[in-house]
């Protein structure tokens, strides 16, 4: 008959056995024990000894969590604004939450949700429920940020509204759900029914934008959509009948005579000529930055007293 070590060993003799890797000074002195030194057989026959131990040692770590010194320092990080987010539930009352950093984090923590989910709805062994369930709670989780950002702007804290609060999957690409309504991702938009209602959107704005091409309504429509030829660029046909260089012809002849009764010297109306075309021996020189810094400074000043008289 075998006999148990629990019932037989004394303090002594167990730490003997039980070489201890280090001591707890509340309550029991509990060790870890060296499973490797002890053979199969000696181990099942004393499995009661050892899950004693084990036990006693698990449970250390709920009764810290209870002990008023931690309760005390959970207390006073939240004061000071130090927040576990690993350990503390995201609130459900966003508008609660009054310290901005705090409210960063919780935001940081939904756009890894979103990131991971969006990743996640890629994966081809998903069906179709899974997808439509992942969708929802993709759309939910960004409503939350916006809810988020909302709340950290009215703080006064960045306005990440204002850019569109791009979000990245894992692998770095944006994802286009920073918009309003409902979004679809990944392969919730190959979805039945979702499918056929995108296709319907595209042709939609297909015909669309071919009635805007047809009849202009004074819309700014893309060079691309149109069908231009060379014309449009100017290179068209215009000059073998004639008429452009008949036109250029009459120009260049009003121009000659213009400068025949003014002189090469004498300038047009509304046209100043330049130091060095001036004939007055003042040869044309570019400014130095100083130079122009001083200048603006005059104007600047000119300007004020022009404001204050």
């Amino acid at each position: 008959m075998k006999t148990s070590i629990a019932t037989t060993l004394t303090p002594k003799h167990h730490y003997t056995f039980f070489p201890p890797q280090h001591q707890f000074s509340v309550g029991k002195r509990t060790s870890y024990l060296f499973l490797p030194l002890f053979p199969p057989e000696f181990i099942y026959n004393n499995i009661f000894c050892f899950f004693s131990h084990y036990t006693v040692a698990m449970a250390r770590n709920s009764e810290k969590a209870q002990s008023m010194l931690f309760r005390f320092r959970a207390a006073q990080a939240a004061d000071l604004g130090i927040l576990d987010i690993g350990r503390t539930r995201r609130p459900k009352a966003i508008t609660s939450v009054t310290s901005i950093p705090v409210c960063e984090k919780w935001r940081g923590q939904v756009l890894k949700e979103i990131s991971r989910k969006v990743s996640r709805i890629q994966d081809q062994s998903l069906s179709d429920y899974q997808i439509r369930d992942l969708n929802d709670e993709i759309n939910k989780a960004m409503r939350e940020k916006w809810m988020w950002e909302v709340q950290i702007r009215n703080l006064g804290g960045p306005n990440y509204t204002r850019g569109g609060g791009r979000v990245y999957d894992d692998y770095g690409r944006e994802i286009p759900g920073g918009g309003k309504g409902y979004r679809y991702f990944g392969r919730a938009k190959e979805l039945p029914g979702v499918k056929e209602m995108f296709e319907a959107a595209a042709k939609k704005q297909s015909r669309r934008s071919k009635e805007e091409d047809t009849d202009g309504g004074g819309r700014v429509v893309d060079i691309s959509r149109r069908h231009v030829d060379a014309t449009y660029f100017g290179y068209g046909l215009d000059e073998e009948d004639g008429t452009l260089l008949e036109y250029e012809s009459q120009k260049e002849k009003e121009a000659l005579e213009n400068m025949l009764k003014r002189g090469e010297d004498e300038a047009a109306d509304g046209w100043a000529p330049l130091p060095g075309d001036a004939g007055d021996g003042v040869e044309w020189r570019l400014p130095t930055l100083e130079e122009v810094q001083e200048e603006l400074v005059d104007r600047r000043r000119r300007r004020l007293l022009d404001k204050i008289l």
